[in-house]
């Protein structure tokens, strides 16, 4: 949700709440406020913990992701499709996110002001690449 949008309606039900019930009307929007608010906490929260019991850069299949991409998406709706951390690529103000599968596919995300502008996937055979970095390919 837009932060401005949400701030607003804080704001309405703390006047609606004056308008129709006084000081009580007050405490009960600010509660509900109040509430919303450490929902949306626990929320992350519970993403990110999900995602760091992950290896970094970890997913079951890079096409698979990549078809539940959209853009627009914030990385709090990207983490739970793809259930671990991603790899930072290049400088840190690009905002570029890599995940790899067991086959060598990487998919490299990148974010404008934390929404979902682009994704790449990058298939094994034509980055000439047979696993991925630090996997020994004995052990597949």
């Amino acid at each position: 949700m837009n932060p401005l949008l949400g701030w607003t309606l804080a704001a309405t039900a703390l006047g609606a709440g004056w308008m129709g019930w006084g000081w009580p009307g007050v405490a009960l929007a600010f509660s509900v406020t109040l509430f919303w608010l450490l929902l949306q906490f626990s929320r992350t929260l519970r993403v990110m913990r999900l995602a760091g019991q992950a290896p970094m850069g970890r997913i079951d299949s890079a096409v698979m992701l990549g078809t539940r991409l959209g853009t627009g998406m914030t990385m709090l709706q990207v983490l739970p499709l793809t259930r671990s951390l991603g790899e930072a690529v290049g400088e840190p103000q690009t905002e570029t996110w890599c995940w790899h599968d067991a086959g060598g596919d990487r998919i490299q995300l990148r974010f404008d002001q934390g929404r979902l502008a682009q994704w790449t996937l990058i298939r094994a055979a034509e980055a000439g690449v047979a696993t991925p970095p630090g996997e020994d390919p004995a052990a597949s």
